[in-house]
């Protein structure tokens, strides 16, 4: 990932994985334990962000090699937004950059991350679009604009992604094979098994 440290990146970039959620297309199982081709959704989603310095991931701890931080979002099962923003309040280091995966994006991986940290240089940060132009939960935010617009905590329950991120400017990167795929039924997990 040389390419990011060309990219003004300053002390490197911290992660959070957001992991929470009821998942009730699933059944209310937990997706970070869910397996996929041999190794969890977390364990994808932690190869995603192996380069960070420091990663948060915000749901039910799960058993990882890895060292990672985990918490809860407040409210729980507040919303992506509410755990992004718990996530990012539990970090120790005070980074530059925070790359935001979602657990169940497996086909995400390091490359990802640096064509989305390349695309955020002059902007506020990056997000990956599918193909249908739908922005996922894959993002490289510069935490100081962040800061910038993170409503009161009473506004973050169920508060939309789209709507936190809507003053930012965001470069859109465009999603190559499947790295927009994400796991909500069981059929996307079949899917993506083949």
């Amino acid at each position: 990932m040389g390419a990011m440290h060309s990219n003004d990146v300053g002390d490197g970039f911290c992660a959070v994985v957001l992991a929470g959620g009821r998942a009730a297309r699933l059944g209310g199982v937990d997706k970070a334990g869910i397996e996929l081709r041999g190794r969890t959704l977390l364990d994808h989603a932690l190869e995603t962000v192996v380069d960070a310095a420091e990663v948060v991931v915000v749901g039910e701890q799960v058993p990882t090699d890895r060292p990672v931080t985990f918490v809860r979002e407040e409210p729980r099962f507040g919303g992506p937004v509410a755990g992004l923003l718990t996530g990012r309040d539990a970090l120790l280091r005070q980074p530059r950059w925070l790359a935001v995966v979602a657990v169940d994006m497996p086909q995400l991986g390091p490359q990802t991350l640096a064509r989305l940290g390349a695309a955020a240089h002059e902007h506020d940060g990056a997000v990956l679009v599918g193909p249908d132009g739908r922005r996922q939960a894959a993002l490289w935010l510069r935490v100081a604009r962040l800061d910038a617009v993170r409503p009161g905590r009473e506004q973050q329950h169920d508060l939309a992604l789209r709507a936190l991120l809507a003053p930012l400017d965001l470069a859109e990167v465009p999603a190559q094979g499947e790295e927009h795929r994400d796991v909500d039924t069981w059929a996307d997990l079949r899917d993506l098994a083949d």
